[in-house]
């Protein structure tokens, strides 16, 4: 970590509440925090909207299209066709989205949630990861409460939505995204937000505000 931590990124399981805990870590820390400002970030950079971008989010393009891609691209140096910068794919919302990161952490204080933010910040000081899971039953739970209509389809959901995040992670960085080499902590969401804050801000060496309790 080599000093300071000025930067905590979060990458989850789907279905665990990672995106909540990091959310309120965000708040409880006072720091700012980047989940799909990563997405409407890349989106202005590449001057596209952000619901077209928000189709490629935890996505590959399709491989029959990376395919025709290589021909493309080769038939750039016998043509006046447009360029790598003027077309607007998964391939190229990843690559700005890691510019968005790597700037996020130059400012600091920060909380960044997924898209391979762990991965385009190894090795960077003042950097923290955290993986959060979950297990299988209380994801099931979670999605049969979130989209009733596919309950009897809730864990088949659920894995595919983590092997597309997986092989965003291979395709873009080349890494094991659920490795447990690639995080400094991993939470089980099961324990709650509280002692998961509490957790991480104590193993970052950081300090929470206290939480605010309704009346």
């Amino acid at each position: 970590m080599h000093g300071p931590i000025r930067v905590i990124t979060v990458e989850r399981e789907y279905g665990s509440h990672g995106a909540e805990f990091a959310h309120d870590l965000a708040a409880r820390l006072g720091w700012k925090l980047y989940d799909s400002e990563l997405v409407t970030g890349a989106a202005r950079a590449a001057g596209v909207s952000a619901e077209q971008a928000k189709k490629y989010d935890d996505r590959l393009d399709p491989w029959y299209y990376r395919y025709g891609k290589v021909f493309w691209q080769d038939s750039m140096y016998y043509s006046n066709g447009p360029c790598d910068e003027q077309v607007f794919d998964c391939a190229r919302m990843y690559a700005l989205i890691r510019q968005e990161i790597v700037d996020a952490a130059k400012t600091g204080n920060c909380v960044l949630v997924g898209r391979g933010s762990a991965f385009a910040l190894a090795g960077h000081p003042g950097c923290f990861h955290i993986f959060v899971y979950a297990t299988m039953a209380a994801k099931k739970d979670w999605f049969a409460q979130a989209f009733p209509d596919k309950a009897d389809r809730a864990e088949q959901e659920l894995i595919e939505a983590d092997k597309r995040r997986a092989a965003v992670i291979k395709r873009f960085y080349n890494q094991e995204w659920c490795a447990r080499s690639g995080y400094h902590m991993l939470l089980n969401s099961c324990m709650g937000t509280e002692p998961m804050i509490a957790a991480a801000s104590a193993a970052a060496g950081l300090r929470v505000q206290e939480a605010v309790h309704s009346s």
